[in-house]
């Protein structure tokens, strides 16, 4: 896949004096079913998430609520992207290792998946999942 397969998605915005509102659409906002939902909340400071690579996943990871920053890399190349809009998202497909630090206070980090939860989906020994994207 590579990094070439990651992209920023700008997700509809509809304002309003009362408040904004964003939706999203499997299939249509982002490449991919969605499977799974989760959140990650209350990171302490300084601490890092992420740290692996996924097989087949594809995600789409949304900063909710404060900021936080993502580095992507497949094996040549390391990019990095500071999400700090609810209605940005960052799609990343398989065989990308991402490492999710400097998180703000009261950073909320929302991922929707491609499928539920699978262990044997991960790669998360850096240096297997260099091997596995080695070229042959």
């Amino acid at each position: 896949m590579g990094l070439d397969n990651c992209c920023l998605v700008d997700l509809p915005k509809i304002t309003d004096p009362r408040g904004n509102l964003t939706f999203i659409e499997a299939n249509r906002h982002v490449p991919f079913e969605i499977k799974r939902v989760y959140y990650l909340y209350d990171v302490p400071g300084g601490s890092d998430r992420g740290g692996h690579a996924h097989k087949r996943l594809h995600q789409l990871i949304i900063a909710l609520a404060g900021s936080f920053e993502i580095v992507l890399d497949d094996g040549q190349t390391k990019k990095p992207f500071h999400l700090n809009r609810s209605y940005l998202g960052l799609h990343v497909g398989p065989m990308v290792w991402r490492e999710i630090r400097n998180f703000s206070s009261g950073a909320v980090c929302l991922v929707l998946a491609s499928d539920f939860y699978d262990e044997t989906d991960y790669y998360r020994d850096y240096h297997a999942f260099l091997e596995a994207v080695r070229p042959k």
